[in-house]
C-alpha cells in the first residue's frame, strides 16, 4: 500500500509543474500483455462522479493510464455487472473512491470485496481514498456507514426466500470484512467542507491527485506520453535555451542560470528542455528540488551527489559516506566527458560546489541552474579557477496577459476561452495573479467546472486564504533569508512601501535602524522586490501577500499584538479601542479606504489612542479626524504621514524631534514656517522666548518634507528649523506665494519641487547658492504670467532643473536670471551658465524655438532634456551643442516639424504627438543605439521623413536618376510627359527597410511586367547573370480592386493593408512586409502597387528559386501581380543615401527577426518593445510565440556603420541608370 501522505509532502516542492499543455487524444493501450487495464475506478457515483472522480479519471487518462470507469448513472439488479468483475481482474491495481453513501451501493460493496480478494491472490495493487470520511467510522460502521449497512440488514431481514436470505447473510459477512480490511489500510484523508473547499483543499485535492497519477505510473512503469508539453508563454525561452545549448563556440562548460521567483516556471522550463536534448550528450543528469532534499534529511545532499555521480560515470556496489568522495569522482566524471546537467532550485554554495566541485567540465559540456538568487552562481569554486566557464543568465519574470489567459482556461475550462457568463471573473483572476504561471494553474484546477458564484467566493477569499501552496513555495525565497534584518526589511517594504520612491524609502527606513545596503540588495537578489522604472519599489502581488501573510503569523485574532498593521480595518478598531500597545512599529489608517457604514457620518478618534505606542516608528493617518493633545503622539516617530489633514497649523506639542520624513499632503494647513506655524504666534515673531529658541531645532532631522496639493499654503519659512532637509516637495499649492530665503539654511537639500504653484511669483534669489541641489521641479507654475524681479541664480551645482511655465532667461555675465514673461525675441537662456545640471525640463512653457539660445555648451553634465508639450517648430539649435545628452523628450509638440541632428549621444528620443506635424528627423552618422518612442502619422502628402525608418515623397519631386536606379522608367516618362496631369499627380513613393512603394489609379497592370500570375502569389527562378551584370533589386508589382461592397468588421486574420511575403526557398529566408501605406486619395475601384526591393547578391542570386506573396486585406483584392528584375549596369548608385540606412535588407534586421531568416518588416516596430504576430502571419511563421520581446533596447541606429553597401560596392557618388530585365524562368 502507498503511503500517499509521504508523497504527498514531496509534492510540496516548488518544481511542480507550472505550465499547461494541450492535450491530445490518446488511445488506452495496456501497459502488460495479461492485463487490460492499468487501474480500475470504484466510486460511489452520487457522491464523486462529476467532481473529483471525474477529475482524477482525466488526469489518469492524460498520464497514459489506461482506466476502467463505468459509465453507467443506476444501478440495475441486485449483483454486480458481469463487465465490472471482468474488468476489475483484467487491472494491475483499483482505486476506491470511500465517500459518504460508498456503502450504500450493493455494487460498491461487491467491488471492494472482489477488490480486495485480487489484492490477496495476486499484485493487484489497492489505493483507498477516504474523500471526506473517517476510517474510523468504516472500520466500526458508524455514521452514514452504519446507516448503509443497517438498511442492508433490514433488507436482509426482509427476504422470505430462503436461498436468497442465504446469499444476504454471506454478502453480509463480506461486506463488513471488507470494509474492516480497507479501513486498516494506509491510506490519505481527503477532508474539508463539502459544501465548499477553500482554496487550500481545493489545491490539496488537485495535488492529491497528481501525486496519485505519479505512484500509478511508477508503481506499475506506465510509459510517459510520447507527445511532449506544449508550455504556454515559454516558446521565446525554449528558443532562447535551445540556442544556448547548440551553441559550440565556446571552448570551455557553459552555465545558463535561469532565475525568478518561486512557482515563475523554472524548473518546468528546465526539465522540459532536458527532456528534449539530454540524449546528444554522452552523459546528463537532472537533479530536482535540491533545496528541499537538502532542507529535509539529514544527508540529502549526500543523496543527490551519489545519485549525479551513478548518472555520469559507472555505479559501485560500495556505499560512500562522505560527500568530498563523491565530489571527486563527480569531478573526475565530468572532466572526462561532455556532459549535460541539470541542478534545480540551488539555494547555497555548498550545494554548488559539492555537485559541481572546483575542477572544471569538458569542454562543451552545458549546466543549467535553477535559483531564486540572482547573484549565488558566480561565487561557488567553480569560477575560481582559471578557466572560468561561460555563463549566461536567463530572467522569468511571468507570463504577459494573453498567455495567462490561455493559461488559466486551460485548466479552469479544459479549452482556450473563458466560458460565456464567466469573462468578469476570469478577468479579475488573471489579474490577481500577475502572470505568475503557478497560481494560474493552481486556481485553473481548483476552479474547473465551478458556477460564476463559486468564482466570486473564491476571489472574495484569495487574500485570506494565505496558507496555500502557491504561498508556500514564494516563503521559500523569505526563508532563505539569512538575517532578522533582512526579513525585518521584506516585511516593511511589503506593508508600507510598495509604489514608494526607493530614495524615500530607504531615508526612512534607515532611520527605523534597518541596513538598507546589504538589505536591498539581497531583496532584489531573490525577487522578493524590484525596482520601477520611476525608481519606486515593487513587488508582485503575490509577493506582497506573502510579506503580509508573515506578519499575521505574529497574532492572527488580535492584530494590536502585531508589529505592523496596514489593514485599514484592523486600524481603525485598534485606534478605537485603544488596544495599541509598545508593540507596534508602523500603522497605516485612511479612512477613505473603509466602508461608508463603518466610517459613519464624520467618526472622530482620540489621540490618546496613540499614547500607549511607545516604539511606533511609521504612521499613517490620512483623512482621520482626531481629538485632543497631539503631545500623546509617540516620541519614536521617524514617519508620519497625514493627508487631509483638519487644522490650519501644524501642531506644536506634535513630537517631530525624531521625524526624519513629513507627509501633510492634502492638509488645510495655511502656512510652514517652523515654530510658528500656528498662526495665534505669529505675534510672537519679534520677541524670540526662550520655549521658541529650544524648538529653533524642533525638525533637525527631517530630511523629506512633502506639503503637496495644501490649496491653503501661502508660505513656507524658517528652514533653519531643519537643516538636514534633502527633499521639500510642494506640489499643486496653488495659494504659495512666497518660498523664504532661508531656504539657503538647508546645505542638504538635493530636491525641491514647486510643480503647479501657480501663485508663486519669484524664485528664492538664494537657490542658486545651494550647491547640492540636483533635482528642482517647477511644473506648471505660470511664471511667466507677469513680470517679475530678476531673481540671480547660480546655476553651477544645480544637477536638475524642471520648469514647466513660461520662463525667460536674460543673460549675464556669471549668473542666471528667471524672469516674466519676456518678449520672445529675447533669448531664453545665457549660453555660460548652468554648468552641472543633469536633468533639464522645460515643458509646457509656451517657449518657442526662438525663446532658446544659440548655445548650451555651459550644460556640460547634462544627460536629460525635456522639451514637452512646446510651440517650437524645430529641435532648438542649442540642444545640438551637449556633449553629454542621452534623454531628450519633445513629446506632445505639436508644432514641431523637424528634428535635425540631435547629438549623437542620444539613447532615448520621445517625439509622439497627437497632431503629427513631424516632417523631417535626420540623425548624426556616428549617433549611439537609441530607443525611439514616436507613433508615425498615416501616409501623408509632400516631405515626410524619419531618417532611418521610413522616407515619404510626393513622385514629382523624386529625381531622375534615381527613379532611373530602381527601373522605374515608365513612371519617369509618365512624369516627362505630364500623363494623367503629373502636375497635379498625388502619386509618392515610400522608402522603409530597403523597399521603395508607390501606389496610383489603374484598371491594369503595367505592361513593362512580362512575368505575371493572376491571383495573388508568383514564383520564378533567378537567371544567371554576368559578373559585370549584378542583380540589384527586384521590383514587383500587383494590381487591387475594392471590395468595400463586402467589406466585413474587424478581423485579426487579415492585415489592415495588403502585405507581401518575399520567400527565397533556396536560402530559406523570408520577408514579410507590412507596408505602412494607403489608397492616399484614389478613390477607384482599381490601383496598382509598385515595390522595389533593394536585394543584393547575398539575398538573392542567379538560381534561387523565390516565391512573392501578397496577403490581401479585408477590403481589398489581389487580381493580378508581376515582377521584373533590376540590374546594375556599372554606372555609379543613386541610391547610396538609401542604402546608407542600417536597418534595411542587406543591412541590421535582426530586432525585426522572428526565426532564422525569417522577418517581420513592421515600421511600428521600431517603436515597441517586441515583435507581435497576428494570425495573419501564421500561414508563414507558424511557431515560436504571438509576443516576442527583444533582449536589447537600445538598438535603433539610422545609418548604418558598414561601408560598402549592399551590392558589395562602397558608395562613391550617384550614377544614371539601372537596366530592367524582365525576362527571366
Amino acid at each position: 500500500m502507498v503511503i500517499l501522505s509521504e508523497l504527498l509532502s514531496e509534492g510540496s516542492s516548488s518544481s511542480s509543474s507550472t505550465h499547461g499543455y494541450s492535450p491530445s487524444a490518446c488511445v488506452p493501450t495496456s501497459s502488460t500483455h495479461n492485463h487490460r487495464y492499468d487501474v480500475f475506478l470504484s466510486f460511489r457515483g452520487v457522491d464523486t462522479r462529476h467532481s473529483f472522480t471525474d477529475h482524477l479519471h482525466k488526469a489518469l487518462i492524460d498520464a497514459n493510464i489506461t482506466t476502467f470507469l463505468d459509465d453507467e448513472e443506476i444501478e440495475t439488479g441486485e449483483d454486480l455487472k458481469p463487465e465490472l468483475e471482468t474488468a476489475i481482474k483484467a487491472s494491475r491495481g483499483s482505486i476506491i473512491v470511500i465517500s459518504k453513501n460508498y456503502a450504500s451501493s450493493t455494487w460498491c460493496l461487491d467491488e471492494l470485496v472482489l477488490i480486495l480478494e485480487q489484492n490477496m491472490t495476486s499484485d493487484h495493487i489497492v489505493i483507498p481514498i477516504f474523500y471526506h470520511v473517517e476510517p474510523t467510522h468504516i472500520r466500526k460502521q458508524q455514521s452514514s456507514f452504519g446507516d448503509a449497512m443497517a438498511k442492508h440488514k433490514q433488507m436482509m431481514e426482509a427476504e422470505k426466500n430462503a436461498y436468497k436470505k442465504s446469499q444476504w447473510v454471506q454478502k453480509m459477512d463480506r461486506w463488513n470484512k471488507a470494509l474492516i480490511e480497507v479501513a486498516n489500510l494506509k491510506g490519505k484523508d481527503v477532508n474539508g467542507s463539502e459544501v465548499r473547499l477553500s482554496i487550500s483543499e481545493i489545491w490539496l485535492e488537485t495535488e492529491f491527485i497528481e501525486e496519485i497519477v505519479k505512484d500509478i505510473q511508477r508503481r506499475l512503469h506506465v510509459p510517459l506520453r510520447s507527445v511532449r508539453q506544449q508550455l504556454i508563454g515559454m516558446d521565446c525561452d525554449i528558443k532562447f535555451i535551445t540556442s544556448w545549448l547548440k551553441d559550440g563556440s565556446s571552448h570551455t562548460a557553459d552555465i545558463l542560470t535561469i532565475y525568478g521567483i518561486g512557482g515563475i516556471g523554472k524548473t518546468t522550463l528546465a526539465k522540459h528542455v532536458y527532456g528534449l536534448y539530454a540524449h546528444e550528450f554522452h552523459k546528463s543528469s537532472c537533479i530536482e528540488d535540491v533545496n528541499r532534499v537538502c532542507d529535509g534529511k539529514f544527508n540529502g545532499l549526500l543523496d543527490l551527489q551519489e545519485k549525479l555521480s551513478s548518472d555520469i560515470s559507472k555505479t559501485s556496489s560500495v556505499k560512500v559516506h562522505d560527500a568530498s568522495v563523491y565530489t571527486s569522482k563527480i569531478e573526475n566524471a565530468v572532466a572526462r566527458k561532455r556532459v549535460f546537467l541539470v541542478l534545480d532550485d540551488i539555494s547555497t554554495l555548498d550545494q554548488l560546489d559539492a555537485l559541481l566541485g572546483s575542477k572544471g567540465f569538458h569542454p562543451g559540456s552545458k549546466i543549467i541552474i535553477t535559483t531564486k538568487e540572482r547573484r549565488l552562481i558566480e561565487r561557488c569554486a567553480l569560477f575560481k579557477t582559471d578557466i572560468k566557464p561561460k555563463h549566461t543568465k536567463l530572467l522569468l519574470q511571468g507570463l504577459h496577459e494573453t498567455e495567462s489567459w490561455k493559461l488559466l482556461c486551460l485548466h479552469a475550462f479544459k479549452c482556450n476561452y473563458p466560458k460565456t457568463g464567466y469573462e468578469g471573473v476570469f478577468y479579475k483572476l488573471v489579474k490577481y495573479c500577475q502572470g505568475h504561471p503557478l497560481a494560474l494553474v493552481v486556481l485553473g484546477k481548483s476552479l474547473y467546472d465551478r458556477d460564476v458564484t463559486y468564482w466570486e467566493g473564491c476571489i472574495e477569499g484569495l487574500k485570506k486564504e494565505t496558507d496555500s501552496h502557491v504561498n508556500n513555495v514564494l516563503r521559500m525565497s523569505f526563508n532563505s533569508l539569512q538575517s532578522k534584518n533582512d526579513k525585518d526589511l521584506f516585511k516593511y517594504i511589503a506593508c508600507f512601501f510598495v509604489g514608494i520612491d526607493r530614495d524615500v524609502a530607504e531615508t526612512i527606513l534607515h532611520a527605523c535602524n534597518i541596513n538598507i545596503r546589504s538589505g536591498i540588495p539581497n531583496l532584489l537578489d531573490r525577487f522578493l522586490l524590484s525596482i520601477g522604472w520611476k525608481n519606486e519599489l515593487k513587488m508582485h502581488q503575490l509577493v506582497q501577500e506573502m510579506g503580509r501573510f508573515e506578519v499575521r503569523q505574529e497574532s492572527h485574532d488580535k492584530p494590536w499584538k502585531r508589529s505592523l498593521l496596514w489593514c485599514h480595518e484592523e486600524s481603525f478598531r485598534v485606534l478605537k479601542q485603544k488596544k495599541g500597545k509598545g508593540n507596534l512599529v508602523g500603522l497605516a489608517l485612511d479612512m477613505r479606504m473603509l466602508e461608508k457604514e463603518m466610517l459613519g457620518a464624520s467618526y472622530k478618534l482620540k489621540t490618546d489612542a496613540l499614547s500607549k505606542m511607545d516604539n511606533l516608528m511609521l504612521l499613517q493617518l490620512n483623512y482621520v479626524h482626531m481629538n485632543g493633545s497631539y503631545e500623546n503622539f509617540p516620541p519614536e516617530l521617524r514617519g508620519l504621514c497625514m493627508h487631509g489633514f483638519h487644522l490650519k497649523y501644524i501642531p506644536s506639542e506634535l513630537p517631530m524631534e525624531n521625524l526624519v520624513a513629513l507627509d501633510m499632503s492634502y492638509s488645510n494647513i495655511e502656512s510652514f514656517i517652523g515654530c510658528y506655524s500656528n498662526p495665534q504666534r505669529l505675534e510672537k515673531r519679534q520677541k524670540l522666548d526662550g520655549s521658541c529658541l529650544k524648538n529653533k531645532r524642533l525638525l533637525g532631522s527631517l530630511k523629506v518634507l512633502n506639503l503637496s496639493f495644501c490649496k491653503q499654503l501661502c508660505s513656507l519659512g524658517d528652514f533653519d528649523q531643519f537643516p538636514a532637509l534633502e527633499r521639500l516637495i510642494v506640489r499643486n499649492c496653488t495659494g504659495l506665494l512666497e518660498v523664504s530665503e532661508s531656504i539657503e539654511q538647508c546645505v542638504e537639500l538635493a530636491l525641491i519641487d514647486l510643480s503647479y504653484c501657480k501663485q508663486l511669483k519669484n524664485l528664492p534669489r538664494i537657490i542658486g547658492m545651494l550647491k547640492k541641489v540636483k533635482t528642482m521641479l517647477l511644473d506648471g507654475c505660470n511664471l511667466g504670467e507677469s513680470q517679475t524681479e530678476d531673481t540671480n541664480l547660480d546655476m553651477d551645482s544645480l544637477d536638475m532643473c524642471n520648469a514647466n511655465k513660461n520662463i525667460s532667461i536674460s543673460t549675464r555675465t556669471s549668473s542666471t536670471t528667471f524672469v516674466g514673461a519676456m518678449p520672445s525675441h529675447l533669448k531664453f537662456f545665457s549660453s555660460s551658465l548652468l554648468r552641472s545640471l543633469v536633468r533639464l525640463s522645460l515643458a509646457n512653457n509656451n517657449l518657442s524655438t526662438e525663446s532658446f539660445p544659440m548655445d548650451f555648451s555651459s550644460l556640460s553634465l547634462l544627460k536629460e532634456l525635456y522639451l514637452d508639450n512646446n510651440p517650437i517648430h524645430s529641435m532648438p539649435n542649442c540642444v545640438r551643442t551637449l556633449h553629454r545628452v542621452e534623454i531628450l523628450s519633445m513629446l506632445y509638440c505639436n508644432k514641431l516639424k523637424s528634428v535635425e541632428h540631435p547629438p549623437h549621444t542620444l539613447k532615448t528620443m520621445l517625439l509622439y504627438s497627437d497632431h503629427g506635424s513631424i516632417e523631417k528627423v535626420v540623425f548624426d552618422p556616428k549617433m549611439s543605439p537609441l530607443m525611439l518612442f514616436y507613433l508615425p502619422r498615416g501616409y501623408t502628402h509632400g516631405l515626410y521623413e524619419i531618417e532611418g525608418v521610413m522616407k515619404v515623397q510626393a513622385m514629382v519631386s523624386v529625381e531622375e536618376k534615381v527613379l532611373r536606379s530602381l527601373g522605374w522608367i515608365n513612371l519617369l516618362h509618365n512624369k516627362r510627359n505630364g500623363g494623367n496631369n503629373p502636375s497635379k499627380s498625388q502619386m509618392q513613393m515610400l522608402y522603409e527597410f530597403g523597399i521603395f512603394s508607390t501606389t496610383y489609379e489603374a484598371e491594369e497592370m503595367p505592361s513593362w511586367f512580362i512575368h505575371r500570375s493572376a491571383g495573388p502569389s508568383i514564383s520564378f527562378t533567378i537567371p544567371s547573370s554576368s559578373p559585370n551584370n549584378l542583380l540589384k533589386g527586384i521590383n514587383f508589382c500587383f494590381l487591387l480592386t475594392s471590395l468595400l461592397d463586402h467589406f466585413s468588421p474587424y478581423d485579426d486574420h487579415f492585415p489592415v493593408k495588403p502585405m507581401m511575403t518575399v520567400s527565397n526557398i533556396t536560402k530559406n529566408r523570408m520577408w514579410i512586409y507590412e507596408c505602412n501605406t494607403d489608397r492616399y486619395s484614389i478613390y477607384g475601384e482599381c490601383w496598382v502597387v509598385l515595390n522595389h526591393w533593394m536585394f543584393g547578391m547575398n539575398e538573392m542570386e542567379p538560381g534561387d528559386h523565390v516565391t512573392i506573396t501578397v496577403t490581401d486585406s479585408r477590403k481589398e483584392l489581389t487580381k493580378e501581380c508581376g515582377v521584373s528584375l533590376v540590374y546594375d549596369d556599372g554606372e555609379e548608385d543613386a541610391l547610396g543615401y538609401y542604402k546608407s540606412w542600417n536597418h534595411i535588407i542587406g543591412g541590421d534586421l535582426s530586432p525585426f527577426q522572428t526565426t532564422t531568416g525569417q522577418y517581420i518588416l513592421n515600421n511600428m516596430q521600431f517603436f515597441t518593445h517586441a515583435i507581435d504576430l497576428s494570425p495573419y502571419h501564421r500561414k508563414f511563421v507558424p511557431d515560436g510565440p504571438d509576443i516576442q520581446e527583444r533582449k536589447e533596447d537600445f538598438w535603433f541606429r539610422a545609418l548604418s556603420q558598414r561601408k560598402p553597401d549592399i551590392s558589395g560596392h562602397a558608395h562613391e557618388g550617384e550614377g544614371e541608370s539601372s537596366r530592367s530585365h524582365p525576362s527571366f524562368t
